[in-house]
């Protein structure tokens, strides 16, 4: 067992993101049985799930003419429009079936507000707007997280990045986590994570 101030951060190994989902992650259900075999090591254990309202402003769905994966200007910055994925409430946005969800000790819901995206565990994407991770985590005197999950290029990277920006020792095991690697996205998202100083492993 790893010592008290060790956490596993485990990204939205959800329904949509693996195969037959709305945004399914190739390869994402691969991860699922070795990270339950890593929650075994594990003090504190967290889960973040996606879960957006029908209506979400980052589906393509909501706007008129344009395609998924197609970018737009946000109040709070530039916007990957998506396919509809991870509605409250739906299978799409259910934990994997095999995932071992009841080890969790807390669940951090994420996109929830209409009108932001929320990639990151900690923070909105306007990157003001806590989630309430970081004071969990503190409260636990958990100093150092490891991340696992998906997509590496989207989710895990911006968890991991404000982990790090925020203090706490962060690392990444890419083994544990797929990407969807949009247009470059993977290679962009492992050049930030190195630059914020998170450990890829």
């Amino acid at each position: 067992m790893r010592p008290d101030s060790d956490a596993l951060i485990v990204i939205d190994v959800q329904n949509d993101f693996c195969e037959g989902g709305a945004l399914a992650v190739p390869g994402g259900s691969d991860v699922v049985a070795p990270i339950n075999a890593l929650m075994a090591e594990f003090p504190v254990v967290v889960l973040s799930q996606d879960w957006h309202p029908a209506d979400h402003a980052s589906f393509a769905s909501q706007h008129p003419g344009r395609t998924p994966f197609q970018m737009i200007d946000m109040p709070y910055g530039p916007q990957v429009l998506w396919p509809d994925h991870c509605v409250q409430v739906s299978r799409g946005a259910d934990f994997h079936p095999d995932l071992d969800a009841d080890r969790a000790q807390m669940i951090v819901r994420k996109g929830f507000r209409r009108e932001i995206d929320s990639y990151s565990a900690f923070f909105e994407n306007d990157h003001v707007t806590p989630t309430g991770l970081d004071g969990y985590l503190r409260a636990r005197g958990v100093t150092r997280l490891t991340f696992v999950g998906l997509a590496l290029d989207f989710c895990v990277q911006f968890s991991a990045v404000d982990a790090a920006q925020a203090g706490f020792e962060a690392e990444v095991r890419q083994d544990l986590c797929r990407a969807i690697d949009l247009d470059g996205s993977l290679a962009g998202a492992r050049a930030a994570m190195a630059a914020a100083g998170v450990a890829l492993i």
